[in-house]
């Protein structure tokens, strides 16, 4: 026996999911991500998802969005790959790539068939924070 249709309950989660998402603090939610994976949000930040879980011992609400960000890959021409950035403080610019080159003079860089390259943090993490982002969900 019913006391309501299925159409009223989803319209009354998803009124409520619009008033929630209506007054986020995405300055808040910015700052976590750029602590977190480094990165920023671009324009165009599209809901995807939403709903009411349990997180521990709690009620909570999971949100989805679709996020744009500037993905930035630098590699040499053995096709080594030297860093992978997106939209955060170590973007690719000709900036920071001639700052690059001169905190480099005569240096060199590292065999690429060797793991120094992981070791010398000149591959980004971006596969790391990809897998932290995957388990979160």
């Amino acid at each position: 026996m019913k006391v309501t249709s299925k159409e009223t309950i989803e319209m009354g989660e998803k009124e409520l999911l619009d008033t929630i998402i209506a007054e986020l603090d995405w300055d808040i939610i910015e700052e976590k991500l750029k602590e977190k994976h480094g990165i920023r949000l671009q324009e165009g930040v599209e809901f995807n998802n939403g709903d009411l879980v349990v997180y521990g011992n709690k009620i909570a609400y999971k949100l989805q969005f679709d996020v744009k960000i500037t993905l930035s890959v630098l590699f040499d021409r053995l096709g080594e790959c030297l860093i992978v950035s997106a939209s955060g403080e170590n973007e690719i610019s000709e900036e920071n790539l001639e700052n690059m080159d001169k905190k480099s003079d005569n240096k060199t860089l590292p065999d690429s068939s060797s793991e120094d390259y992981e070791k010398n943090g000149l591959v980004s993490d971006l596969a790391d924070m990809i897998q932290e982002i995957n388990e979160d969900e």
